[in-house]
């Protein structure tokens, strides 16, 4: 579980990874949030908005692990086109939905998150993502 969650925007990649350190700065729109799994977290959503298996985009390496390391360090991973795609097209109805689902997924796990903050996450990041799309830019987290 990640103490601090950070999505934001970046151009590519590399300017992604320069965050690891200390996360991104005021340079990145972000958003804050934090105490889930948000590698965990992406990979649900995708799932939800795609119908796709957990485990099968697990096997394709998502996310994409962009800079840092996956040992209680801080990490930045990429979200995948596919689900940035569906975040940004999304009507706000559909982003409720789906993050109503992921708050229910979330507490048949064990790991409980107030659905009203599940809805609230999820319609930001389509927020976010959209302004992706605007800019030219990709979608990232930063974890620590």
């Amino acid at each position: 579980m990640s103490i601090i969650v950070k999505f934001f925007m970046a151009p590519d990649d590399a300017s992604a990874a320069t965050t690891v350190g200390a996360g991104p700065g005021p340079a990145f729109t972000s958003l804050s949030f934090g105490n889930f799994d948000a590698e965990e977290a992406v990979v649900e959503w995708e799932c939800l908005f795609s119908g796709g298996r957990f485990e099968d985009l697990l096997e394709a390496g998502e996310p994409r692990i962009v800079g840092g390391e996956d040992d209680d360090g801080c990490v930045v991973f990429a979200l995948s086109a596919r689900l940035v795609d569906a975040l940004a097209e999304a009507e706000p109805s559909r982003l409720d939905e789906v993050g109503a689902q992921w708050a229910r997924q979330r507490a048949e796990d064990g790991e409980p998150i107030d659905p009203d903050v599940a809805r609230e996450m999820v319609g930001s990041l389509g927020a976010l993502a959209r302004g992706t799309e605007e800019h030219g830019r990709g979608l990232y987290c930063w974890i620590a």
